[in-house]
């Protein structure tokens, strides 16, 4: 495994998972917090990952089929990201460890979750993807154009036009829709869900904290409290004036409540 410093501090490698080879970033030191990003894609050491590195050795892969990382050929589902994630967390060696997922890398630790908590210390779910609630509907990111995507990811319209005016080389082009790909082969049909998660998402026995922005456009707040029920004592967490992305939009207090939640189960 070859590593780089960044600029950030954290190291920059690719890593042989399961014959696959991912770009993954690290930095910090402390218990393993393992964070797996969205349907956007990671592979950016951003503000809030740098704020939880200072308590814990934050590790941030670049899922398969997303970004540097390869797409292998047995990648047909959201189950096999889940039994993917089991394999790294195993080889790298990882115990107590505090799993995050946002959006649909919330959706993967849930899978992480019903099949095997033994390592696991606490997990955080941000907005995740992963169930359905009759009658209430997600905003379907695979019809909205990219303009109104970035829209509707943000509460605060500032953040959009920012997001809106930067500018988008041919390289994040070309991840970009390397992203889209991967996310439709998730998450087409049925629409970012798994009805087999709902179903066994009691095994999840491990101290689950959902955090929810309340004015997400992606993936209503009104799923919070239907997720939770389904988790063994899982509590939920609402971020006002937020939408889907509160480790932008919120990130001093996402992180505040991650760490919360990390430390308030150390034994």
């Amino acid at each position: 495994m070859n590593a780089n410093v960044g600029a950030s501090g954290c190291t920059d490698s690719f890593v042989t998972i399961s014959g696959c080879n991912i770009r993954m970033l690290r930095g910090g030191a402390g218990a393993p917090l393992l964070y797996l990003h969205g349907a956007g894609g990671g592979g950016v050491w951003l503000p809030f990952l740098a704020d939880l590195a200072r308590q814990y050795d934050v590790i941030a892969p670049e899922h398969p089929g997303f970004g540097l990382s390869e797409t292998p050929d047995w990648l047909d589902n959201i189950q096999d990201m889940g039994f993917f994630y089991l394999d790294l967390i195993e080889q790298l060696g990882l115990k107590r460890l505090h799993l995050v997922g946002t959006s649909l890398g919330g959706w993967i630790a849930a899978e992480i979750a019903i099949r095997d908590c033994t390592r696991l210390q606490s997990m955080t779910l941000v907005a995740p993807a992963g169930i359905h609630v009759k009658g209430v509907a997600k905003g379907d990111i695979f019809l909205w154009s990219a303009e109104q995507m970035t829209r509707n990811l943000f509460h605060d319209p500032r953040l959009a036009e920012a997001a809106l005016a930067r500018p988008v080389t041919p390289a994040d082009e070309d991840a970009q829709m390397k992203n889209r790909f991967m996310t439709a082969r998730l998450g087409w049909q049925p629409r970012l869900y798994d009805p087999m998660l709902m179903k066994w998402l009691h095994r999840a026995r491990v101290p689950t904290k959902i955090i929810w922005g309340e004015q997400d456009k992606v993936i209503p707040a009104a799923y919070a409290a239907p997720y939770a029920a389904l988790i063994p004592g899982a509590s939920v967490e609402m971020i006002p004036d937020c939408g889907h992305l509160p480790h932008i939009e919120k990130k001093d207090q996402l992180v505040a409540a991650i760490v919360a939640h990390a430390e308030g189960v150390r034994t």
